[in-house]
């Protein structure tokens, strides 16, 4: 009886000796469990700590877009050339800024119609406007100028009015003068109106200047009878 009384505390410690042992062994064998030895979807991804796997663990399409929560991959952390055209929504880019006067003119240096082109170098039309001298008309000093003066003479305001009436004005004195000296210009005999007012003497009572065929410049009433040309902008 005291013999098998004896045995048993031998016993205890052998079974604690032998439990701490195999305790021990699972920990260790836990230590040494590396991803080769994880089976494929055995862990849920809500069993992951963050960065407990790292990049070069993950085989290359291991995990989809669809995994990745947005924001998760910042613009940095992209390689260069990694997105290309193909990948990108055009419809979610806007507008280059330089691009927008381009969306009608097909090609601004010889455009008929530029509508939007801000830098038309050839364009016959801008914004809907002619761009170029009609006939009878000569290019000069910025403008288009008539080649020959008005049938009638009529007195300076009467005179003002009809070129208002076609888009242009009476010339400049001096500007007139220097025109009279072109080539196949001759101006009318008589003198004609430019549209320079030297003197005033009262309500509606003034002088405007005229030019002679020889390209001289006086001045003469208002009311008088005078034969004019028009001068014309360029864009109309």
């Amino acid at each position: 009886m005291r013999r098998g009384l004896r045995s048993r505390p031998a016993a205890l410690a052998i079974a604690s000796i032998a439990l701490f042992v195999a305790l021990g062994g699972s920990v260790y064998a836990a230590n040494k469990i590396n991803g080769k030895q994880v089976k494929p979807k055995s862990l849920p991804g809500n069993r992951l700590v963050p960065e407990s796997v790292p990049g070069n663990r993950l085989k290359p399409g291991s995990i989809s877009s669809a995994q990745l929560a947005p924001g998760a991959v910042s613009a940095s952390q992209l390689a260069p050339g990694s997105v290309t055209g193909v990948q990108i929504d055009v419809a979610t880019l806007g507008q280059v800024p330089t691009a927008v006067h381009a969306d009608t003119a097909t090609s601004a240096r010889d455009a008929q119609t530029a509508l939007n082109a801000v830098n038309a170098l050839d364009a016959q039309r801008v914004n809907g406007h002619s761009a170029g001298c009609q006939p009878e008309t000569r290019f000069f000093a910025g403008a288009c100028w008539q080649t020959k003066g008005s049938d009638a003479a009529v007195p300076a305001p009467t005179a003002a009015l009809s070129c208002a009436n076609i888009g242009g004005e009476l010339p400049n004195a001096l500007q007139l003068a220097a025109f009279s000296q072109q080539t196949g210009i001759v101006l009318a005999s008589g003198d004609e109106w430019s549209g320079d007012i030297p003197t005033i003497s009262a309500l509606d009572m003034y002088g405007v200047a005229t030019v002679s065929t020889a390209g001289q410049i006086g001045f003469t009433a208002s009311t008088a009878n005078r034969k004019y040309r028009c001068v014309i902008p360029l864009v109309t």
